[in-house]
C-alpha cells in the first residue's frame, strides 16, 4: 500500500500540470507550486514566486504553506469591502485522500483472494488514482494563486504579499465549532437577504441579464458535473473489470495445448490493452471535463456573490434616497442624510463600474477555457 509520503517522491519524477484559467500575459509576478508533500492529515505546498515588482524584497523566493493558509488568504479578500466589485477567485477545495486510502486498504485486506498478477494491476490502478487526486489538489491550490497574481488589483493586496514572502508560519488555524456555527448563521442570513433582494428590479439591464444567466448556468454546470462524474466512474469500473477478466483468461492460457494457450494469451492481452484504454479515458474525462466543470461551478458561485454584493449596495442606495426624502420633509438632519446618500451613490457607482468589467472578463476567460479543454482536446499544462 502506498503511503502519503510516496506521493511526494513520485511527484519529483513528473512536472506538476495545472489548469490554466487566466488570460494574462503579464510576467511581472509569476507564482507556482514547485513542490508538495502529502502527509496523513495535511499537505505542505512549496509556493515559488518570481517577480520584478518593487513591493517585494527579492526577485525570486519560496515559502511553505498549508491549506488553511490558502483559506485564510481567500477570506481576507472576501471580507475586504474594497474588493466588493471583484470576482474573488474561489478558495481551493480541502485536500481529501480518504477515499483512495480506503480503497488501498481494502485491496490489501483482500490480497489473499486474488492472483498476484491481478493484485499488482489493481494496486497500480489505485496508486495512479491516489497520485492523480494529489496532483489535482496541488493544481487547484496553484490556480487560486495564479488568478490572484494575474489580477491587477488583487495582486497588490498586502495580505497576498505576506502570504508569498513571509518565511515563517502564518499561525493560521482552522475555525472552531463556535466560529463554524457563526459562519452557518451568517450564511443563512445571507441566503434570506438574497431571497429578499431577488425581486429587486435592476436599473441596469446588463446586470439583470447576467443574474438570470448565472443562476441558470450554475444549475446546468452542477448537473453536467454529476453526469461527468458518473461517466468517469463507469470508465474506472470497466477498467477494474477488465483487470479481472484479463487475469482469469491469462490463467487459462497455461494449458498444455499450445494453440489454445496462445489464443487465451492473446485474448488476455486484448483485455489488458482495453483496461489501459479505459483507464486513460477515465483520467482524461476527469481532468478535461469533470474538473473543469467543478471549478467553474465554484467560479460561477463567486460571480453570483459579486452580483449579490452589488444588489445589496443598490438596496442601501435606494434606502439612502428614501431617508434623504424623509429628512427633507421633516427638515431635520438633512446634511447627514445628504452625506449618507452621496456615499451610497459613489459606492454603488464604483462597484457597478468594476463589476461590469469583471463579468465581461469572466465570460471571455470561461469561453476560452472550455474551448481549449472540450474542443481542441489539449491537456492543460
Amino acid at each position: 500500500m502506498m503511503d502519503a509520503a510516496d506521493s511526494a517522491d513520485m511527484l519529483e519524477d513528473e512536472k506538476l500540470h495545472t489548469q490554466s484559467v487566466d488570460l494574462s500575459t503579464d510576467t511581472s509576478l509569476m507564482v507556482d507550486i514547485s513542490d508538495a508533500l502529502s502527509e496523513r492529515d495535511r499537505v505542505k505546498f512549496t509556493v515559488h514566486t518570481k517577480t520584478t515588482l518593487p513591493t517585494f524584497k527579492e526577485g525570486e523566493f519560496s515559502v511553505v504553506r498549508e491549506h488553511e493558509e490558502f483559506v485564510w488568504l481567500h477570506d481576507r479578500y472576501v471580507e475586504n469591502e474594497d474588493y466588493a466589485g471583484i470576482i474573488i477567485p474561489p478558495a481551493p477545495p480541502k485536500p481529501d485522500f480518504d477515499v483512495s486510502r480506503e480503497k488501498l486498504q481494502k485491496l490489501g485486506e483482500g490480497e489473499n483472494t486474488m492472483t498476484k498478477e491481478e493484485f499488482q494491476k489493481m494496486k497500480q490502478e489505485l496508486e495512479a488514482e491516489y497520485l492523480a487526486t494529489f496532483k489535482k489538489t496541488v493544481a487547484m491550490h496553484e490556480v487560486f494563486l495564479t488568478r490572484l497574481a494575474a489580477h491587477p488589483t488583487l495582486r497588490k493586496d498586502s495580505n497576498f504579499n505576506v502570504f508569498l514572502e513571509f518565511k515563517g508560519e502564518l499561525n493560521v488555524r482552522g475555525k472552531n465549532k463556535k466560529e463554524r456555527l457563526g459562519g452557518l448563521f451568517k450564511g443563512l442570513a445571507k441566503g434570506v437577504d438574497e431571497v429578499l433582494l431577488s425581486g429587486q428590479k435592476d436599473i441596469d439591464e446588463f446586470y439583470e441579464t447576467e443574474k438570470k444567466f448565472l443562476v441558470d448556468y450554475n444549475s446546468k454546470l452542477k448537473d453536467s458535473t454529476r453526469h461527468a462524474d458518473r461517466m468517469t466512474k463507469s470508465h474506472k469500473s470497466s477498467a477494474d473489470t477488465f483487470i479481472r477478466i484479463s487475469s482469469s483468461i491469462s490463467q487459462m492460457g497455461t494449458s498444455e495445448y499450445m494453440d489454445i494457450a496462445r489464443f487465451f494469451n492473446k485474448v488476455s492481452d486484448y483485455f489488458e490493452k482495453a483496461r489501459k484504454l479505459e483507464g486513460r479515458v477515465a483520467s482524461d474525462q476527469d481532468l478535461k471535463t469533470s474538473d473543469l466543470l467543478r471549478y467553474y461551478v465554484r467560479d460561477t458561485e463567486a460571480a453570483k456573490n459579486l452580483l449579490y454584493r452589488r444588489a445589496r449596495c443598490l438596496a442601501d442606495f435606494e434606502n439612502a434616497n428614501k431617508a434623504l426624502d424623509k429628512a427633507r420633509v421633516k427638515g431635520k438632519e438633512v446634511a447627514a442624510a445628504e452625506t449618507a446618500q452621496q456615499n451610497a451613490s459613489e459606492k454603488f457607482d464604483h462597484i457597478s463600474e468594476v463589476a461590469k468589467q469583471e463579468l465581461t472578463d469572466f465570460k471571455t476567460r470561461r469561453v476560452q477555457q472550455f474551448r481549449k479543454n472540450l474542443v481542441s482536446g489539449e491537456i492543460n499544462a
